[in-house]
């Protein structure tokens, strides 16, 4: 019997790619969010796919979702101490893609992020 192993960059990729991963913890590491918070924050992201993805983070020890008794129903979503060790990796992918969007000569023009509270 072979004896497998999975190589580290695998091993992150697997647990941090997804479409929509990298953004819902991005928002994550700012706050805690309700469902409905984090469908407004991504609106592109569907109902399916968001609910996916975020159980996908929980399930991989990222996200802590936080179920209230209450009526009506209150569920929370917030990262963990775990989740929020993979920061530094979006931190690096938002200064990359930053670059990118100011130095491509294929990037669209009009989907450059212009954030007016960093100037």
């Amino acid at each position: 019997m072979k004896n497998e192993t999975e190589n580290p960059i695998h091993s992150s990729t697997r647990i941090l790619c997804g479409r929509w991963k990298p953004i819902i913890m991005w928002h994550l590491h700012q706050d805690t969010f309700r469902f409905g918070e984090l469908r407004r924050a991504i609106p592109a992201a569907s109902q399916k796919m968001l609910t996916q993805q975020l159980r996908e983070l929980e399930h991989d020890g990222l996200v802590h979702r936080k179920v209230y008794t209450q009526v009506p129903p209150k569920v929370e979503y917030s990262l963990t101490t775990y989740g929020h060790g993979a920061m530094p990796i979006l931190d690096s992918l938002y200064v990359w893609g930053k670059h990118h969007q100011q130095s491509s000569p294929t990037f669209p023009p009009e989907l450059k992020f212009e954030c007016h509270e960093c100037s």
